[in-house]
């Protein structure tokens, strides 16, 4: 039977109630650390301290660093001059 790759369901985002950030710590002092960056932007989070486990702060990173929407740039048009500067039609120039 085929796996279905998408059910329809809408993930929550990262730092929600339905969708907590989870990070590893090694340390008490690091998880105070931790802590505090996630009560300062008020998101929703599970710390787990084990000292014998590399930490992991993989969504904290993600929440820190969120990517910023791109702008698309404008197409030329086919009938607009070239922007090559030669002064014929894009689709005679360029847009070949």
């Amino acid at each position: 039977m085929m796996k279905k790759v998408f059910d329809g369901k809408k993930e929550a985002r990262l730092g929600t109630e339905k969708n907590p950030a989870v990070v590893r710590v090694q340390t008490e002092k690091r998880k105070k650390e931790v802590a505090s960056l996630f009560e300062k932007n008020r998101w929703k989070y599970r710390i787990e301290l084990e000292p014998d486990q590399p930490e992991d702060i993989t969504d904290l990173e993600i929440l820190l660093n969120w990517p910023k929407p791109k702008k698309a740039e404008k197409k030329v048009g086919r009938n607009e001059p070239c922007p090559c500067g030669s002064g014929r039609k894009y689709k005679k120039c360029c847009g070949k």
